[in-house]
């Protein structure tokens, strides 16, 4: 008698791993060998090479601005720094841009800020950050080239649009202020069926037509107003958006991202970040329809869109407040990110945060975990890549600020909670940015929590994956010298973990000095 055999299932192999702390090692450390290069602001693949853009002395910036001069700290964490801002001239904010040869395992400047005449007729540094970076082919370019977007200091003439076809040469494709507006930054450059796209960001505090900027803010724009270009070479712009999409609580358009055949859009809205969505088709402005409205019914604790990334068929956001989690200003926060999933057909997925009834239902974390993947200092989910079938997010944490407090302003709970722990505990388990991990969008694991070694890394600020593997750019400002407590008295030392880290992980174990904790 024979005897049928059940049918076996066709092989599966599994999933390539993912990375794990140990697959990675530090290429450039202490900001390129300046501590005041302290964000690694924006990263791209080029040529087969990896540039990355920094923006630097971002706490001596902060000193000077009127929002953060009643923070109750005792000293001031970092350098010295200036105590206004005619005294910023005393330093060298000339932004970079360096490259990195993966085969040389090599760094080098291929740009430096040069220096203009500024408003008050010094001189100031053309731009003291270099905020966003995309490789894309315009209607001039006979191939993809790659486009720089400026930072610009306030008393400057404006940030500007920058164009590379070699990696070495960088041409001004743009008028200041882009085309001529009152603002100091935008930190979009995304291409789309073959159009750049971008957004003003920063603002000075003028009227030009029908908007009034307040100035000196960062992250929030007077003219919330999408605009692309077929022919960036060219400086040719124009609008394709509403001035917040129609909607005067959006103040920024802060993220961008293809998905599809459309084009999502997150705003920065205090009641609540916005998701939008277009095709880009037809004449502009382009019609556009709202997705996500009042930051996915959690409200103004979901106050911008902070990142975004495409993965298995759905689009993930990020979310987050400004100044790390609590913004004062707004009076909001402070609170932790959560991780929402879009869908194609408009339905969407709480990942990671707080259960909550919404109008489409009961919403629950699928991952199991609370916001912040339950640290509360996790402030953004500021950054996600796919890599080698992998999700990878970054996030910003700013728990080591609590060493230079004043003890006696904290309410009292949390004053007795800090006594009986040790303020040196809390910063040590829960400073540092974290690095997740995803295989499903659902099940996360674990990278590192501890900015790979120091809590002066505040941020991973930038991820990007290549063939050589998975570049991390970190966000450390607490540089070249930080503030220490010595035999009961503020000094300020040398930081050898202080200024911006780039970090390569790959598939071959790798040993390095800094070890997980």
């Amino acid at each position: 008698m024979t005897i049928s055999l059940p049918r076996k299932r066709p092989f599966e192999p599994a999933p390539p791993p993912g990375l794990r702390f140990e697959n990675f090692r530090q290429i450039c450390e202490n900001g390129f060998g300046d501590g005041h290069n302290s964000f690694a602001h924006s990263m791209a693949w080029f040529k087969n090479h990896l540039y990355v853009g920094t923006t630097r002395s971002n706490f001596c910036m902060i000193q000077v601005q009127k929002y953060f001069r009643d923070l109750n700290l005792a000293v001031w964490p970092i350098v010295e720094g200036p105590k206004d801002v005619d005294s910023l001239d005393t330093l060298d904010r000339r932004a970079q841009i360096w490259r990195y040869d993966p085969l040389e395992d090599s760094w080098q400047q291929v740009l430096r800020a040069p220096m203009v005449m500024g408003s008050d007729g010094k001189e100031v540094a053309r731009e003291l950050g270099y905020r966003a970076m995309a490789v894309v082919q315009g209607e001039s370019d006979v191939e993809p080239v790659l486009y720089v977007a400026t930072w610009a200091p306030r008393r400057g003439p404006g940030p500007l649009i920058l164009r590379s076809e070699d990696g070495e040469n960088f041409s001004v494709v743009s008028e200041y202020g882009i085309l001529g507006l009152p603002i100091t930054t935008t930190r979009l450059l995304v291409p789309f069926k073959g159009r750049l796209f971008t957004s003003p960001t920063g603002t000075r505090g003028k009227v030009v037509g029908q908007f009034h900027v307040s100035g000196g803010q960062v992250n929030v724009s007077g003219i919330p107003i999408l605009y692309e270009s077929r022919d960036p070479a060219n400086g040719q712009w124009r609008e394709v958006s509403l001035p917040g999409f129609g909607e005067p609580e959006n103040e920024g358009i802060f993220m961008l991202c293809p998905f599809g055949e459309q084009l999502y859009a997150g705003t920065f809205n205090c009641q609540g970040f916005q998701i939008w969505r277009s095709d880009c088709e037809g004449e502009p402005p382009y019609k556009w329809t709202k997705v996500i409205d009042q930051g996915a019914y959690r409200g103004s604790l979901n106050q911008i869109a902070m990142s975004m990334a495409v993965f298995n068929d759905a689009l993930y956001i990020g979310t987050g407040i400004q100044n790390g989690g609590h913004d004062h200003q707004n009076n909001i926060g402070p609170a932790a990110p959560e991780l929402i999933r879009i869908f194609p057909d408009d339905s969407w997925d709480l990942i990671v945060g707080t259960r909550r009834d919404t109008p489409d239902g009961t919403k629950r974390p699928l991952s199991g975990l609370p916001p912040g993947f339950g640290n509360l200092f996790n402030g953004y989910f500021w950054c996600m890549e796919v890599h080698d079938g992998w999700l990878y997010l970054g996030t910003n944490n700013i728990c080591v600020i609590l060493s230079w407090f004043l003890r006696d302003h904290y309410p009292n709970r949390s004053r007795r909670l800090l006594e009986r722990v040790g303020v040196d505990n809390v910063v040590k388990h829960q400073g540092g940015f974290a690095l997740w991990r995803t295989r499903d969008g659902e099940n996360w694991l674990n990278v590192n929590r501890h900015g790979f070694g120091t809590p002066y890394n505040i941020g991973a600020r930038n991820l990007v994956s290549t063939p050589y593997g998975l570049f991390l750019g970190t966000a450390n400002p607490f540089g070249p010298r930080v503030a220490v407590k010595q035999d009961g008295e503020w000094i300020y030392s040398d930081n050898p973990r202080g200024g911006l880290e780039v970090w390569l992980g790959t598939k071959s174990d790798v040993n390095h000095s800094v070890k997980a904790e």
